[in-house]
């Protein structure tokens, strides 16, 4: 131990440790386990997984970690200015003089610490649009081969299994068994839900549990859980607890069941209705068809009632009697057309025949023409001595002027 010393009052002076060590065995022995309320202020988290913060009222403020392995069991997330109710003891750090309350144990006041912790996860995870109805997935009509995760010794397996089977015996199972309540059930639960994409031929997936009180349910308001059941891409149907119960798992969830017993109900059709709905459509179709075949009967007995179709010659007859009418007038058309241009052309022919030059020669006319083909008209055109030729109706004759005597 350190030397003591003694002052000029005669009484011996302590050391700061001897001090401080008094100090810290009178606080921790007199203040083990106390209750403290108040707000929480400057909270750091630590690398370590401590957590370091602040207790504070409107008059004074206490200095307070939540060591590591407690921090751990927290299941709402701390911030400042969230009231809270501690347990702990109260401890001096010897090297520095200070104390601080050790907190073992943490709720927040005026809701409980698993009702708090549904809030803030509800708020962060809708934040982010894991409870969105646009990435929700339609659940098949006719799945081929079902996956439950869930406890396999729990009642909800059973009621599943039970209505399942009950409604559409043609669908394959496959069971994934997890613990569905206490520590590590949500690490197994979200294990098993990634697994099963690798499964073949799973159409949709059901994960729950029966009911109990929201600390059995809790599993299924992990993040991890959520997290998984968002990123599974089959879908999934969440049937945890009972009505009144709404877990995390169901607000994700592509499809919410509000008991395991229903969840079995919405994921595979009822056979006899089934059956009963495929009656009614043949009955249906059957009576469609025989109305349609009704209705081509009475077509073709009106068709055939047709004469074009009783009589089908008589009416190829009757053209082909029209043709040869319309070919008779044509024929008569033709020939009484030839007859007036025939008679029309004789008269302009005897027109154009007494109009003819040789005709009017016929008449006892000639035309005299000089050595160079022009026509004597005038006696003024010709000399004495030269050449002339003259057209007779039957001739021609050449000659030569001896004379000229002109009249008038």
């Amino acid at each position: 131990m350190p030397a003591t010393t003694r002052h000029d009052g005669g009484e011996t002076a302590r050391t700061v440790s001897e001090l401080t060590r008094e100090i810290k065995d009178q606080l921790e022995s007199h203040y083990p386990d106390v209750w403290v309320t108040g707000e929480i202020s400057n909270c750091r988290p630590a690398r370590s997984g401590h957590v370091y913060l602040t207790l504070k009222d409107d008059q004074s403020q206490i200095s307070a970690v939540i060591w590591r392995s407690t921090a751990a069991r927290l299941k709402f997330d701390l911030a400042d200015g969230l009231e809270v109710v501690a347990r702990g003891g109260v401890e001096v750090y010897l090297p520095r003089g200070q104390y601080q309350l050790v907190i073992k144990q943490l709720t927040p006041k005026g809701v409980g610490a698993l009702e708090l912790a549904f809030r803030q996860l509800q708020e962060r995870l809708s934040a982010e649009g894991l409870f969105d109805a646009e990435r929700k997935q339609p659940i098949p009509r006719f799945p081929r081969r079902i996956a439950l995760v869930t406890s396999p010794t729990g009642a909800a397996v059973r009621d599943m299994l039970q209505v399942i089977t009950r409604r559409w015996p043609a669908v394959e199972i496959v069971l994934l068994p997890v613990r569905v309540q206490g520590a590590g059930a949500a690490e197994e639960i979200a294990r098993a839900i990634e697994l099963v994409p690798a499964l073949p031929r799973v159409d949709v997936v059901i994960a729950g549990r029966g009911g109990g009180s929201l600390e059995d349910l809790w599993a299924f308001n992990e993040e991890i859980v959520a997290r998984a059941i968002a990123e599974c891409p089959i879908p999934l149907v969440s049937a945890v607890g009972h009505e009144i119960d709404v877990s995390i798992a169901d607000l994700v969830a592509d499809v919410r069941a509000l008991t395991p017993s229903e969840a079995g109900e919405l994921v595979v059709p009822h056979r006899d209705e089934f059956t009963a709905a495929l009656t009614a459509a043949r009955t249906r179709l059957t009576g469609a068809l025989q109305q349609r075949a009704q209705r081509a009967r009475g077509l073709l007995t009106g068709l055939a009632s047709r004469p074009v179709l009783v009589r089908p010659h008589g009416r190829i007859r009757e053209l082909a009697g029209r043709v040869d009418e319309l070919q008779r007038r044509i024929d008569h058309a033709v020939r009484a057309t030839t007859r007036s241009n025939r008679d029309r052309l004789g008269t302009a022919a005897a027109a154009l025949q007494a109009l003819s030059p040789l005709e009017v020669l016929g008449r006892g006319y000639s035309v005299t023409r000089t050595a160079d083909g022009n026509v004597v008209r005038d006696a003024g055109q010709l000399e004495v001595g030269s050449q002339i030729s003259t057209t007779l109706a039957d001739g021609q004759v050449t000659s030569r002027v001896e004379t000229i005597e002109k009249t008038g």
